[in-house]
């Protein structure tokens, strides 16, 4: 099977250097927004292509790194300073003797893989010079050389290219090109070139039949004009084919369904003529409801014979898919994080766990996780009453994960370098609690609870520093239940009141507060 093992990226859309190794079945990409996740896709899928047009069309004023030119313009404007731009795919041994070679920036090993270039051209430097000696800042992009070429140092087209791809971007969903595109693709990967020639042929024939025997009759009683089919390349076997679900074409479908529908297909297609090598899925989950969602990650999961790459926001697909393929692209950086060094039983804990928020975990530069409603409730109103500021705009997340939950995401915390702070309740056990995440605790995470054994829940504590308040709000008519065990019954309930009726009004518990304090640092 073909596998693409490693990406290296120079001066490419928002990268100036970037390397990173890949899962040889499937790729998480996840980041923040600008984070470089379909840049990332966009690059492997224009390297594959081997196609120089489609290079043009996008141009390369988009495909170049805007700081670098911009550098570049506001410097010595020499040709020798010109930047290239460069994207390398690095490929699984494949015994081929036109991959295989030293054309690549790894030198002197030899790898199997293919390159893009762009760089100015020497044949025209005299051209370019005089671009350059012009005042106003010019770049040359129209002087540059686009070169598809294996390390093995070989030319290659989209003729002869050595990967079979399929992009598919849920997120151009309702852009009637892009669906049409799509198809086109689909069925250039499902039959070899003999059969598409003897589709075309027949196609074009059996409209010149329609046209000489259903519209024989009517031509015949017209004078100087004719009704004809179209033919060209607008309207063609390629342009006029769609992919049905039962009777009902893809386009007729609503969003959701043709997302599915178009995942799915990739995904599950038989592999028996021209297998796809490589699939990269740009945020499969758009449009789609939680059961589909569902159905998706199960289809991704069973997917064989084939490198699938996906860029995405969603939390099912992130945990449920193994975080350790998962590489973490950061906005602020080019050094991306793997979490191939997840434990076992982390990973699979993610992928069983009822639905979690560990993408938000992933996103968040600071985060406190709290154990249950209640806390996550609070929260807002606990940072305005310690800091004087909203928590909203302070780069702080709040995450309610769940006592038993704590160690597989400050684990996950340790990995991707966030700070992490965790409040917790001390069951009655002081030594018991500080010993349970002692192995756990690093300059960037910390776990907080109350100092007193007897405050061994956040109601508690909550009662004993707010007496007044929660009598005032819970104590009418409590014939049965004390205040304190009414609040014991009734968390989320009285989290919710105390919020609503008496936010400025409340008494942070003292943990809490050094919680919030030192996640601000």
């Amino acid at each position: 099977m073909k596998k693409i093992t490693k990406v290296r990226l120079h001066n490419f859309k928002r990268f100036r250097n970037f390397e990173t190794d890949f899962d040889d079945s499937l790729v998480l990409l996840i980041g923040d927004n600008e984070s470089g996740k379909s840049s990332i896709l966009q690059a492997m899928d224009v390297v594959i292509s081997g196609s120089v047009s489609k290079v043009q069309t996008i141009g390369l004023e988009s495909l170049f790194n805007a700081a670098v030119i911009e550098e570049f313009l506001g410097g010595k404007k020499k040709y020798e300073n010109l930047p290239e731009m460069y994207i390398e795919l690095y490929l699984n041994e494949q015994d081929n003797p036109d991959l295989n070679g030293r054309n690549h920036s790894l030198r002197p090993v030899d790898y199997d893989g293919l390159k893009l270039k762009c760089a100015p051209r020497d044949d025209l430097s005299e051209d370019i010079n005089e671009i350059l000696a012009q005042d106003h800042p010019n770049f040359p992009f129209e002087f540059y050389s686009i070169s598809f070429t294996t390390f093995a140092g070989r030319s290659y087209t989209g003729y002869n290219k050595h990967l079979t791809h399929l992009l598919l971007d849920n997120t151009q969903i309702n852009n009637e090109y892009a669906t049409r595109e799509y198809i086109k693709t689909v069925y250039h990967s499902a039959a070899d070139e003999k059969e598409i020639n003897k589709h075309q042929n027949e196609y074009r024939n059996h409209k010149s039949q329609f046209k000489d025997n259903v519209l024989k009759d009517m031509n015949a009683n017209l004078e100087g004009y004719q009704f004809g089919i179209r033919t060209g390349a607008k309207a063609n076997l390629e342009t006029d084919l769609t992919i049905l679900e039962g009777s009902i074409p893809l386009e007729d479908r609503g969003k959701g369904r043709q997302c599915f529908i178009k995942t799915e297909f990739a995904l599950t297609r038989k592999q028996d003529k021209k297998p796809i090598d490589t699939l990269l899925l740009e945020e499969p989950e758009n449009h789609l409801s939680h059961t589909n969602m569902a159905n998706l990650v199960e289809s991704i999961s069973s997917s064989e014979d084939k490198q699938v790459f996906i860029s995405t926001h969603n939390n099912m697909i992130c945990s449920r898919l193994d975080l350790r393929k998962a590489v973490f692209l950061n906005s602020n950086s080019d050094t991306p994080t793997l979490l191939s060094a997840l434990r076992d039983d982390t990973a699979k804990f993610f992928m069983k766990a009822p639905d979690n928020n560990v993408l938000d975990l992933i996103l968040s530069k600071k985060v406190l996780l709290v154990e249950g409603d209640a806390e996550f409730i609070l929260m807002d109103a606990f940072f305005n009453r310690t800091t004087g500021e909203e928590l909203r705009g302070s780069g702080v997340h709040i995450i309610s994960i769940g006592g038993t939950s704590f160690k597989r995401y400050l684990e996950l915390a340790t990995l991707l370098n966030i700070k992490a702070a965790v409040v917790t309740d001390n069951d009655g056990d002081i030594e018991k609690c500080k010993a349970r995440y002692a192995d756990y605790e690093t300059d960037q995470a910390k776990v907080f609870f109350d100092a007193a054994a007897d405050r061994r829940t956040f109601e508690i504590a909550m009662y004993q520093d707010n007496t007044l308040i929660c009598d005032e709000l819970f104590g009418e008519d409590r014939k049965t239940l004390t205040v304190q065990d009414y609040m014991l019954s009734n968390k989320a309930d009285v989290a919710f009141e105390l919020l609503d009726k008496k936010a400025d009004a409340l008494t942070v518990p003292q943990y809490i507060q050094e919680a919030i304090q030192w996640i601000r640092e």
